[in-house]
């Protein structure tokens, strides 16, 4: 009689690991990253590795403007992580932060080339927080209000929406161009800096900062302690049993989308009216599609995605400040990017399974003679 073997490997799903063991396991993965791509470097470039890590750092925090610019980055790339997570918490794919984000642009720009001399400063930039913020909001309905009613592919709809809102801006760009023909919007009130956010402090990336930790904040307590959470938690789960227990579904999907799009669209605003002043069909600069990772690797937590968005931002600009400072492309340090992330998004699967390896026939038998 034949006897059926055991597979080699057994996947099993794990219990919830404690946030230590977890992290501990992020950690390890990091540590072996680290390692291959030392292994990559010696290889392909023949550079110490640790000169190339000593690189990555001082191209963070080698100095005060560095870390600021460090900082500016972490903070749009974590707002629209932010502003995203609520959808995927919902189990709704909303895949288009990057239109959201630029009606939110493009209502900013609007409001600070024909405003003013019609409002003062002050009640321009209270018209245009709430001009972003209604068109982000507005841009995250559309694809809900659809998905509510008549159930459409929310991932779809919201990445078409993407390229709609990317033409938009660029036909406004044609209108407001300045001078004519040269393609591009120039900075807006050079002069004036009407409808500028202020600096604090002589820094212009401060005020950008402080807002997006109080909106950190706020989303944490938001997602965690409302009522509007645990409605977005339980549609998550299954959308029968929200409505069995009374939750209106398709309000909720509405609701949450528009707050999704607002915050896209506060991002717009933060990054035309609090640093570039100017607004360009990439100024988004693909936030939109990166948050989607850092919303999923911090596992819809918003303190952690504060980490998750720091790491994302530090190998970008590590990855640049490698092809400045060696001579080398920057395809080399997307490399060494994508082989970090690997590992990172890599260990999840150990964090949330645990493998069983088959035990040798040797090793049954001994098992089988201490049994009788």
């Amino acid at each position: 009689m034949n006897k059926t073997r055991e597979p080699l490997v057994h996947i099993s799903r794990r219990d919830t690991l404690p946030w230590y063991k977890a992290w501990g396991i992020r950690a390890a993965a990091i540590a072996a990253a680290l390692v291959v791509c030392a292994v990559i470097t010696t290889l392909l470039t023949g550079e110490n590795p640790i000169e190339v890590y000593a690189a990555m750092i001082d191209g963070n925090f080698g100095t005060s403007r560095r870390i600021w610019v460090l900082l500016q980055n972490v903070a749009m790339l974590l707002i629209v992580s932010l502003a995203v997570t609520p959808a995927f918490k919902m189990r709704f794919w909303n895949i288009g932060g990057e239109g959201q984000i630029m009606m939110g642009c493009l209502a900013t720009a609007a409001c600070m080339i024909c405003l003013p001399g019609v409002v003062p400063n002050w009640l321009l930039i209270i018209i245009m927080v709430i001009a972003s913020a209604t068109a982000g909001g507005i841009w995250g309905l559309i694809p809900a209000f659809f998905k509510a009613k008549w159930n459409t592919n929310e991932t779809l709809f919201t990445l078409m929406m993407n390229y709609v809102a990317t033409q938009l801006v660029a036909f406004f760009i044609i209108i407001w161009e300045s001078p004519k023909g040269s393609g591009h919007v120039g900075i807006i009130n050079a002069d004036s800096q009407i409808g500028w956010f202020p600096t604090i402090g002589g820094n212009k990336y401060m005020l950008n900062v402080l807002i997006v930790a109080v909106i950190t904040a706020a989303m944490y307590v938001y997602l965690k302690y409302t009522k509007h959470g645990y409605e977005i938690s339980v549609v998550g789960e299954s959308e029968r049993t929200a409505r069995y227990v009374g939750i209106k579904v398709e309000r909720v999907i509405m609701r949450t989308m528009i707050i999704s799009g607002a915050l896209c669209g506060i991002t717009g605003l933060l990054l035309v009216a609090g640093t570039d002043h100017t607004i360009t069909t990439t100024l988004s600069a693909s936030r939109g599609f990166t948050a989607v990772m850092v919303s999923w690797l911090a596992k819809f937590s918003p303190i952690f995605m504060v980490f998750t968005s720091l790491l994302i931002e530090f190998l970008g600009r590590g990855a640049s400040e490698i092809a400045t400072d060696f001579g080398l492309n920057e395809a080399f340090g997307d490399i060494l990017t994508g082989v970090i992330l690997f590992f990172i998004i890599g260990c999840e699967f150990f964090i949330t399974y645990r493998l069983h390896f088959r035990k040798s026939a040797a090793h049954e038998a001994k098992e089988a003679a201490e049994n009788v």
